[in-house]
C-alpha cells in the first residue's frame, strides 16, 4: 500500500520524518510517496485534498476538517516559538494597521495570529516565508512577518522586531502556539490512522537518540543554513507536543478556532471530531 505524504524541507519537519520516509524504521507494507513543499503550497493542496497524510498550518487545518483528522504526532505547538512581526526600523504599534504587512500565506496560523494582534490589517502581501525579509528592505512592503529559521537571522540584515506575534498570543489566551500540525484523510481507517500516528512517533524518537547529530537527510534539504542554526529550528519546533498533542494542546487548537471564527476567518466550528481516536 501506497501513502502520499507531504511536509516542508524546513529542519523541524525533515528531522520527524527521516526515520519515517528512509525507511530507518519497519512500516509493514505501507510505502510513502513524498512531497516536500513550502507550508502555504501544502495547506492549498489540503483545500484540494491532494494528499494522503500532509503537514499544514492549524488554521488551513480547521479549514478542511471535514475531509481531514489531526493526527495525535508530528505537530509544531510550542511556547516562545511564534512568528515575529518585523520592518526595517522601529514603528508605533498604533501604525500596524495601515502598513503594507507581508505574510507567509493567507491560510497560515501566521496570518492568523497577525489579525489576532491587529484584527483591522488590511494591506497583506501574501509571499513564499523565505522572500518576505529582502521584500522589506527592497521597499516592496513595510513589514512582514516571519516565520521558521527566520527567527534567528533577522538582525543580521539590520531588521528589527516590532511584535513577537507568539507572545502576545500567549499572554492573552494562555495556551501554546499551535503553529502546525499533521492531518490525514477521514476516509481511512482509524487503525490504519492508529498504526501511521504509531510510526511518526516512532521516527521522532528514532532522531532524538541521534540528537544533536543532524542527519543527511536534514542537511539536505536546509543546504542553505548553518548547522547551529538548523539545530536552534528544531530545539524550537519539536519538542513534547511533537509526540503528542496532550490535553494542553488541544486547548490550544480550540482557542485557534475560536479566534478564527471571531475574526472571521473560519465560518463555523467543524461538527466533527478534530483529533484522531
Amino acid at each position: 500500500m501506497k501513502l502520499s505524504l507531504g511536509f516542508s524541507p524546513c529542519p523541524n519537519d525533515t528531522f520527524i520524518f527521516d526515520a519515517l520516509v528512509n525507511h530507518k524504521i519497519d512500516t509493514g507494507n505501507v510505502e510513502f510517496e513524498v512531497y516536500l513543499e513550502d507550508v502555504e503550497t501544502l495547506n492549498q493542496w489540503a483545500k484540494q485534498g491532494k494528499l494522503d497524510i500532509t503537514k499544514l498550518s492549524c488554521l488551513a487545518y480547521l479549514q478542511v476538517a471535514d475531509q481531514y483528522v489531526m493526527l495525535d504526532a508530528g505537530s509544531a505547538l510550542g511556547k516562545g516559538c511564534g512568528p515575529l512581526l518585523i520592518a526595517a526600523r522601529q514603528l508605533p504599534l498604533e501604525q500596524i494597521p495601515l502598513l503594507r504587512i507581508a505574510i507567509p500565506g493567507v491560510h497560515t496560523t501566521a496570518n492568523m495570529l497577525l489579525h489576532f494582534a491587529f484584527p483591522n490589517v488590511a494591506q497583506l502581501r501574501p509571499m513564499l516565508f523565505s522572500e518576505i525579509e529582502d521584500a522589506i528592505l527592497r521597499g516592496d512592503v513595510d513589514a512582514g512577518v516571519i516565520i521558521h529559521e527566520n527567527r534567528f537571522t533577522y538582525q543580521q540584515k539590520g531588521l528589527v522586531k516590532l511584535l513577537d506575534l507568539g507572545d502576545y498570543w500567549e499572554q492573552h489566551t494562555g495556551a501554546p502556539i499551535p503553529l502546525g500540525c499533521i492531518a490525514m484523510k477521514r476516509s481511512f481507517p482509524p487503525a490504519l490512522m492508529h498504526e501511521v500516528n504509531g510510526w511518526i512517533r516512532k521516527s521522532l524518537e528514532h532522531a532524538y537518540a541521534q540528537y544533536p547529530q543532524v542527519s543527511a537527510f536534514v542537511r539536505q534539504h536546509a543546504q542553505a543554513m548553518d548547522e547551529q542554526v538548523m539545530r536552534q529550528h528544531i530545539d524550537l519546533y519539536v519538542n513534547e507536543y511533537s509526540l503528542s498533542l496532550q490535553d494542553e494542546g488541544k486547548k490550544a487548537i480550540a482557542a485557534l478556532q475560536r479566534e478564527a471564527i471571531r475574526n472571521g476567518m473560519l465560518a463555523a466550528a467543524p461538527s466533527l471530531s478534530l483529533f484522531a481516536a
